[in-house]
């Protein structure tokens, strides 16, 4: 018998189990690893004594693959994945996407459109007595009344389409467990309304006490203004610890959403993350060549959850929290062991973070007691003044980590918020610079209009170029030759064709040639998606302008990357609507050359010659 959990009768014959307590459906393929949400609360599950089984991707176009485990004694718990099934399926521009991280071999097509509904509604045919509890990214960021991209339209909360009778959101260990409780002493799954971080539903308002009512799903079809104002309620009771109870009207039924759960402490989030994982994928998919989204996080360490950066466009505020929650250092050093006992092991540990690598601690020290700031933000675009910037546990725990017998070096990869560190009066950046880059660093300034990285969430350009100029002295300092790798986005809400060419200059001036550009996508659940939406920023009541149409978006994508050849004709058509034909020509500062019909109407210029550098590097000039 290996040590996976039963995904087959035959799994559960060997175990000597003849019923399951929770089967999980899961729009992922099976990966035993702490990184992937279904893998955590069914170990955590086994652990406290229930008998859990896994269905991945099941083959939804009948209810047989539903039954493949049997009827389970308390419930079917149901996810999407570890993406929005849509998000997964769909790019910016709506177009299908070829490849799926999390599927055998990397193929798309194993799990259907709203993944959630989907699973749900044929577990209601198979067996409509059964309670189904909710949960993963999907349902989570589509928990109320909701804009749904894809569709360009307002949905109703996920938990009514579904039909389930409960949903957790955020990071769900403290509510499945207070849940399976419930049901082991036989409390109905109905009367189960009193647990911090999940929503159920009523037939009305009668139903439910000490409420705080949102604007129903009816009054927000109708009215863009009335959407901001549920949304700002929402965001703003986005708390464990002051959060109070929220109450939506959906068509026939009342969704009402708890208070989210409490954080974990440092104990809890051991116990977590020590659970006994196998660490990949499970077998079957060998042939398949596995499941390459392991492949980021398998030699990686998560070292803490939350963030306080604010970023409006990210849905980590609505999911994880504000509130970092962190793991001891004994646990990480326990894990980082077994990392350097695995096969495939080299001494390269890839990362240790988490949604951001460098907050290891609470944003300030009253949070844990009064909660976070109602509508104050922590870090930007201003940080506050009760901020505490400190890096000392992360840098002891980065030293401890490299100096494991077996360890060559410890990467940290995942971001770091370099607004932060330039507030910090610690040896972060030298310690980060001399031991924990791989040649380059990835950050994210996103944006350099002010306009926009304050629509963002974002520190300003000044905040950008003075860590630009830290990090090049630090690194001349050490005698490294170390770059930046800087991540952009086009078309966020605010930002106008002025904002996309400032921004390509800004890349010019640099020297900049991202390879990668990120075209704001509106996932649920967000304060940009809102805007984007509504064109409204929710807390302030501003008018807030967004790039919708599909030529739009592209010259704002297309001007992030003037250099390609490909990108020429659609870069001189946004200077020509902006009126900066100023751009267009020979001189150093042109993002792009006239067309060939131009030269000839000016005969008298002369023609450059140039030569491509490697890879896509800048353009190098050469004599005639």
């Amino acid at each position: 018998m290996n040590g996976f959990l039963p995904i087959s009768r035959r799994d559960m014959k060997e175990r000597g189990w003849e019923q399951l307590d929770f089967v999980f459906i899961s729009g992922d393929a099976y990966v035993d690893h702490p990184s992937f949400g279904p893998a955590i609360i069914c170990r955590l599950l086994e652990k406290h004594g229930y008998k859990v089984g896994i269905i991945p991707q099941p083959d939804w176009h009948s209810t047989k693959d539903f039954d493949r485990l049997g009827k389970p004694r308390l419930g079917f718990l149901v996810s999407a994945g570890n993406m929005d099934s849509l998000l997964n399926k769909f790019t910016a521009a709506k177009k299908v996407r070829h490849q799926d991280a999390y599927s055998p071999g990397g193929r798309a097509g194993y799990r259907p459109e709203r993944a959630t509904i989907v699973y749900c509604n044929r577990l209601r045919e198979l067996y409509p007595d059964v309670p189904i509890i909710i949960g993963g990214i999907e349902a989570s960021l589509r928990r109320l009344a909701h804009y749904d991209y894809w569709t360009n339209a307002l949905r109703r909360s996920i938990l009514v389409d579904s039909q389930a009778d409960l949903l957790i959101y955020g990071m769900g260990e403290r509510a499945i467990l207070e849940i399976a409780a419930d049901l082991q002493q036989g409390v109905a799954v109905e009367n189960i309304q009193d647990v911090k971080g999940t929503c159920y539903r009523v037939p009305s308002k009668d139903y439910a006490w000490d409420y705080l009512e949102l604007p129903s799903f009816a009054e927000v079809c109708r009215d863009k203004l009335k959407f901001a104002e549920a949304f700002k309620l929402e965001y703003l009771e986005q708390d464990p610890i002051r959060g109070r109870r929220l109450l939506q009207q959906n068509d026939e039924w009342c969704v009402v959403q708890n208070a989210p759960a409490m954080p974990l402490g440092e104990e809890q989030m051991d116990e977590v993350y020590g659970l006994p994982y196998m660490r990949t994928w499970h077998p079957i998919y060998d042939k398949m060549g596995g499941v390459p989204a392991i492949q980021e996080v398998q030699f990686s360490l998560v070292s803490q959850r939350g963030c306080f950066g604010g970023c409006n466009f990210c849905a980590i505020i609505s999911h994880e929290g504000r509130i970092i929650q962190r793991r001891s250092h004994a646990s990480l050093i326990r894990e980082a062991k077994i990392l350097t006992k695995m096969k495939g092991f080299k001494g390269y540990i890839h990362d240790v973070g988490g949604p951001t690598a460098n907050f290891r601690r609470t944003s300030c020290d009253g949070q844990l007691k009064r909660g976070t700031c109602r509508g104050k933000p922590c870090l930007s675009p201003v940080p506050c003044r009760q901020l505490v910037a400190d890096h000392s546990d992360y840098i002891k725990l980065l030293r401890e980590l490299r100096s494991l017998p077996g360890v060559k070096k410890v990467f940290v990869r995942s971001g770091i918020r370099f607004d932060y560190l330039l507030l910090a009066k610690d040896d972060f950046l030298r310690e980060l610079c001399e031991h924990h880059i791989s040649g380059q660093l990835k950050i994210a300034p996103e944006h350099i209009s002010d306009r926009v990285t304050e629509l963002m969430g974002k520190s300003n350009r000044e905040v950008y170029l003075r860590f630009v100029e830290k990090f090049r002295r630090m690194n001349e300092k050490l005698g490294k030759k170390q770059y930046l790798v800087p991540y952009f986005m086009s078309s966020h809400p605010g930002s106008e064709l002025s904002d996309a060419i400032e921004l390509a200059e800004f890349i010019r001036d640099m020297g900049y040639h991202p390879q990668q550009v990120q075209d704001f996508i509106p996932t649920p659940g967000t304060l940009s998606t809102c805007m984007y939406y509504t064109g409204i920023h929710p807390l302030t009541g501003e008018k807030v302008y967004t790039a919708k149409s599909y030529e739009e978006k592209k010259m704002q994508r297309a001007l992030m990357q003037y250099w390609l050849p490909k990108n020429h004709d659609i870069v001189r058509k946004a200077l020509h609507m902006a009126h900066r034909e100023d751009l267009i020509g020979f001189g150093p500062k042109c993002l792009v050359r006239p067309r060939e019909q131009d030269r000839q109407e000016h005969p008298g210029r002369p023609r450059r010659q140039h030569k491509q550098g490697k890879q896509g590097k800048q353009e190098k000039k050469v004599q005639p």
